[in-house]
């Protein structure tokens, strides 16, 4: 494991003021207080995880460590910190949060009582390390909220060279990252934290997987993304007739040189660790994105690796310099909307209650 870089807390300075020029620049241009990234949600579920019993003790760990029941909110998104038509096709993601979570505390947590986790459509992060992954954000700043047409344009360009990479075989991070995600249904897409964490007494990544047929009918399915919110009509249209399952599966790290914790970009081997299954995750028929929601979930909850238990603490200097840049744009946030920023349920009487 490498050791710190003495230029850290400079990093996440830096990093922390980047983040917060995009979110100043679209609250100037919209007077809505935005994610600096992530900002456009295409799903916003109620969701329920069920620990499984019988787990190996390896997998026993932390918030899985015995069998059990947990409201859950998922938000389902896309990467840019801008409201852009979904033709700026980027990558997907999804922050889960699981509520009343017991253990020890991560610092700045203490008051919470909930379990974040924070994935991605891909298990490969676009930067091996803190440097890199500023050095690419610094690059993309500047365009918050400028250029929309160009980037429609561009992502077209982008998307044609990675379907020919994956013709081949082969896949690229960094192409996503700018534009060239394929335009799929965000329902059939696999998840990963990409960075890895602790689990109790072990290292380790996670993984949520679609296993309904619902869902699984979704996977590869492309989407028509003329409409400018294609995907989050496309969650609707789901989640308006059925649900969906989903299994949270762990790869523990059995060997920190080949499935490092420093390098974000080292994919860990599956045939040497595989996913295994934890949990199941649920989410019944429901509104798959209203204004309602988006009141509550965009506006009045943040998610952080660092809203958690210390059993799963984010691990590496990447998910170390954003701890900081994570709790100034929900300050941010917060301030603008003059609303602090608050965990709860969107059960539907928990909704009720919240009017």
């Amino acid at each position: 494991m490498a050791l710190p870089d003495p230029d850290e807390a400079a990093l996440a300075e830096e990093m922390s003021e980047v983040l917060l020029r995009i979110s100043q620049q679209t609250w100037e241009d919209s007077h809505h207080a935005l994610r600096s990234v992530h900002a456009k949600s295409h799903g916003l579920l109620a969701a329920t995880l069920e620990v499984l019993p019988g787990l190996p003790p390896e997998l026993a760990q932390g918030l899985f460590a015995r069998p059990g029941r947990y409201e859950a909110v998922m938000r389902f998104s896309t990467t840019p910190g801008d409201l852009l038509p979904d033709r700026v096709s980027t990558p997907r993601g999804l922050a889960l949060k699981f509520l009343d979570v017991p253990g020890e505390r991560l610092e700045g947590s203490e008051a919470a009582h909930c379990q974040d986790l924070l994935m991605v459509n891909g298990p490969q992060f676009n930067a091996p390390n803190a440097k890199a992954f500023l050095r690419s954000l610094k690059l993309l700043a500047p365009t918050t909220d400028r250029a929309e047409r160009t980037k429609q344009v561009l992502s077209a360009l982008l998307r044609g060279t990675e379907r020919a990479l994956e013709a081949v075989g082969g896949q690229s991070a960094k192409l996503k990252s700018m534009g060239g995600e394929p335009p799929h249904h965000i329902l059939g897409e696999t998840f990963f934290t990409q960075l890895p964490l602790r689990y109790g007494a072990h290292v380790a990544k996670l993984q949520l997987v679609p296993v309904d047929p619902g869902l699984l009918a979704h996977r590869d399915e492309r989407v028509d993304l003329k409409q400018a919110n294609a995907l989050r009509d496309a969650v609707s249209a789901h989640f308006a007739s059925q649900g969906g399952v989903w299994e949270l599966r762990v790869q523990l790290s059995t060997d920190l040189e080949r499935m490092p914790i420093d390098d974000a970009t080292v994919v860990w081997d599956e045939a040497e660790s595989p996913f295994r299954t934890v949990a199941r995750l649920t989410a019944s028929p429901q509104v798959g994105w209203s204004q309602d929601k988006a009141r509550l979930v965009d506006d009045q909850m943040g998610f952080s690796p660092w809203h958690g238990v210390q059993d799963h603490r984010p691990l590496g200097d990447i998910m170390r310099i954003r701890k900081r840049a994570y709790e100034a744009s929900q300050d941010f946030r917060a301030r603008k909307s003059g609303c602090p920023l608050h965990d709860r349920s969107l059960a539907p009487d928990a909704q009720d209650e919240s009017t």
